[in-house]
């Protein structure tokens, strides 16, 4: 909280606000500075305050030993000899994994230390996806099972019957295929292709990589 106040005075907010009474106004708004009260009102409405809380988070987990990917910032990690640690933010939420529970365990206490933290345990939802373990396996699995629920009821096709996918592998999709009549047209303009096939994308990159083809064709000729 205190980093995203400290940003919200280095960056300057202002905004626009009723001048007080003792002021003559030049039209109708003047543009002055917030209040604290004010500020604290709306601090998570603001880009600055998260910005500023992602310098303040990466400059203390440098510092205390840990590397950025250079292909995904937000992944850091922490060698020690066969012992590694990821953390990965998501705003002001860390999920943290690694093959070692001593170092664990200790990178666990500094964050504490460090930042105000509570211990949630172990992960089970994270951006909108589950994990679970089935330890007699060993195995750790992801499901977006209450994702593509809310994709289907976002659509009106909850009541759907499950099935094989859609598309065949080979098919090729032309112009011809388009609505032909003025009825058609106008039907298929009420149908929200490019959220829809955003809404899979993201069920595809996560855990169903075997929609990729009907994503892709999709996109292609939406």
């Amino acid at each position: 909280m205190k980093s995203e106040m400290d940003s919200m005075y280095a960056n300057q907010v202002w905004t626009l606000v009723d001048p007080p009474k003792s002021i003559v106004p030049i039209g109708n708004k003047w543009v002055i500075k917030r209040k604290k009260a004010q500020m604290a009102r709306s601090i998570y409405g603001l880009k600055q305050a998260s910005r500023s809380w992602n310098i303040c988070f990466d400059e203390a987990v440098k510092g205390y030993g840990f590397s950025q990917n250079e292909d995904e910032p937000c992944v850091y990690k922490k060698n020690s000899g066969s012992a590694v640690v990821f953390l990965v933010p998501y705003v002001n939420d860390i999920l943290m994994f690694g093959n070692d529970i001593g170092m664990l365990t200790s990178v666990k206490q500094w964050l504490s230390k460090t930042f105000l933290m509570k211990d949630l345990g172990n992960a089970s939802y994270i951006l909108g996806i589950n994990s679970y373990r089935d330890r007699s396996r060993k195995l750790i699995g992801l499901s977006q099972s209450l994702y593509v629920d809310n994709v289907l009821g976002r659509f009106q096709m909850e009541h759907s019957k499950k099935g094989f996918l859609p598309v065949r592998h080979g098919i090729h999709l032309s112009k011809s295929m388009s609505p032909k009549t003025p009825e058609a047209v106008i039907q298929m303009r009420k149908i929200p292709i490019a959220s829809a096939i955003g809404s899979l994308k993201y069920a595809m990159l996560c855990s169903r990589p075997d929609i990729n083809y009907v994503v892709s064709i999709t996109s292609k000729y939406q």
